[in-house]
């Protein structure tokens, strides 16, 4: 194994850890796609499956939906609903505002403090809010 990818495996390591999760076989590969070099991505789980094929890791779409399902529950990513079909799943857990391109299916992240709230609507009676998710939708022009 390369210094790189014992590196890339630690890190996921880490933040399986970090989470309160198992480090399996399966979680490792994919946590080491995920955060392995140390940036954030917006990942689909078909996305997700793509890459872990191309890295010669034989693992099911079943697998990687529960898998991001896991880390989500476990606070290491944020799924942002971008329509009724698609999630994309999110490494970066912050809060921040997202583009989304209609035009190629791509989601990234916004520039930070771009996006401020005057002022919120008061929640229904027995009621908080927990969370604001903004997608900006964008087309090439």
């Amino acid at each position: 194994m390369t210094e790189r990818a014992r590196g890339r495996q630690a890190r996921a390591g880490r933040w399986l850890a970090a989470g309160g999760l198992r480090p399996t076989r399966q979680r490792l590969v994919l946590a080491g796609l995920l955060i392995g070099d140390g940036g954030d991505r917006h990942v689909t789980a078909d996305s997700l499956f793509d890459a872990a094929r191309n890295a010669g890791t034989r693992v099911s779409l079943a697998t990687v939906y529960n898998t991001l399902r896991s880390f989500t529950e476990a606070g290491l990513m944020a799924e942002i609903k971008v329509d009724g079909i698609r999630s994309y799943f999110d490494t970066d857990t912050s809060d921040h505002a997202h583009f989304y391109w209609e035009d190629d299916g791509r989601l990234c992240d916004a520039p930070r403090d771009s996006v401020r709230f005057e002022r919120l609507p008061e929640p229904p009676d027995g009621a908080e809010i927990v969370k604001v998710d903004v997608v900006i939708r964008l087309r090439k022009g």
